[in-house]
């Protein structure tokens, strides 16, 4: 019998499908579908090449994404006021496991940035993206409407407490994905110019700081300058990736990059894609990216709720800095910062943070009852 999701079907899953947007939707999925492939392309030989089953990190990555989509899924279902509830009480969450990071946390390539879970690691920074963006549009759309509510301070009170807790890792990559989002929302709840010149000049001088007291930070930048002042060997190898791609790619596994590159299953898999599928593969994801994106701003265009706006643009600008600044790096546009490519870089933590981030987007730009 086939189940049809006409005006007068009022379960839940047929308003869901009726209301979503489905292009947006069909775009996420697009994404993960290329992901599920370049996955498959890349981590074999890295798996092997540590002893581990071939196909280890694919299994595992099935086994995120179905987490993720469940997340997507559900987030995408709920009205606005129980994300922003959740958001909340979650924020507060990731706040107490950042600081369980620093006390229980193991140093990896010095930096503690991931509690170790039984067989899983879990990377605390990765879920606080979306769940700061939306908290710090709450506050903001509450002080826009109470003149008494100190929305700026109390926005500017969050930011300086996931920032430091950031910087304690060291994590620089993430805090500047944390501050641009900051940044980007306070700017459209109407910052005033002083708020802009003071934004501008901390940030200066955050970034000397970081180039001053944080070695791994200067040694990243100093390379992305001088490749001949430290190891630039994988940016050199993703840079020769894409040249022997070329248009159409050298062929799906049989590329190279991946035998030489440590991580080209995550920071690096754009390489994979430019070798194996092509520039014009390449093309295609980038594509997609700029797609979800825009189409996430044009649903939003509209939209009257100054929460939902603040929100959307702070969650989709998020995604699209994580793709470009992952993208810049491979193509060495970019210093090194470790960030993955959403649902495309193999990783539990990435793969279900960017996953709760889609379904929150989902939600907010579904059809509601006043909006076309």
């Amino acid at each position: 019998m086939a189940i049809k999701f006409d005006r007068t079907d009022t379960r839940l899953i047929s308003q869901w499908w009726r209301t979503i947007d489905r292009s947006l939707l069909g775009g996420i999925v697009m994404i993960i579908a290329c992901g599920i492939v370049l996955v498959m392309a890349a981590s074999p030989v890295v798996a092997e090449r540590i002893g581990l089953p071939a196909f280890y990190f694919a299994h595992r990555q099935f086994i995120f994404l179905c987490i993720g989509m469940v997340c997507m899924f559900i987030f995408s279902l709920m009205p606005v006021v129980y994300v922003r509830r959740i958001a909340v009480l979650s924020f507060v969450g990731c706040i107490v496991l950042l600081v369980m990071v620093q006390i229980f946390g193991a140093e990896v390539k010095g930096a503690k940035r991931w509690l170790f879970l039984g067989g899983f690691t879990l990377q605390p920074s990765e879920f606080i993206k979306p769940f700061f963006a939306v908290v710090v549009a709450w506050v903001l759309a509450r002080g826009n409407r109470e003149a008494k509510f100190p929305g700026f301070r109390i926005a500017l009170l969050l930011y300086g407490i996931v920032a430091f807790m950031l910087i304690m890792q060291p994590d620089f990559g993430m805090t500047i994905a944390i501050s641009v989002i900051w940044a980007v929302q306070m700017f459209l709840a109407g910052l005033s110019v002083t708020w802009i010149v003071g934004i501008v000049v901390c940030a200066a001088i955050g970034s000397v700081c970081a180039y001053m007291f944080l070695p791994h930070v200067a040694q990243r930048i100093d390379t992305f300058f001088d490749p001949a002042s430290g190891d630039n060997y994988q940016v050199v190898k993703s840079l020769e990736a894409f040249v022997n791609g070329g248009f159409l790619g050298v062929g799906p596994g049989e590329g190279v990059v991946k035998e030489v590159i440590p991580d080209s299953h995550t920071d690096f898999i754009f390489a994979v894609a430019g070798e194996e599928f092509g520039s014009i593969a390449c093309l295609v994801i980038v594509a997609l990216f700029v797609f979800v994106v825009i189409r996430g701003f044009i649903r939003i265009y509209k939209e009257e709720d100054l929460f939902i706006v603040y929100a959307s643009a702070g969650l989709l600008i998020q995604f699209a800095m994580q793709a470009i600044i992952n993208m810049g790096v491979s193509l060495n546009l970019l210093p090194n910062t470790g960030m993955t490519l959403p649902f495309i870089s193999y990783g539990g933590s990435s793969t279900v943070a960017i996953s709760i981030t889609m379904g929150m987007i989902l939600s907010f730009t579904r059809k509601r009852f006043g909006n076309t």
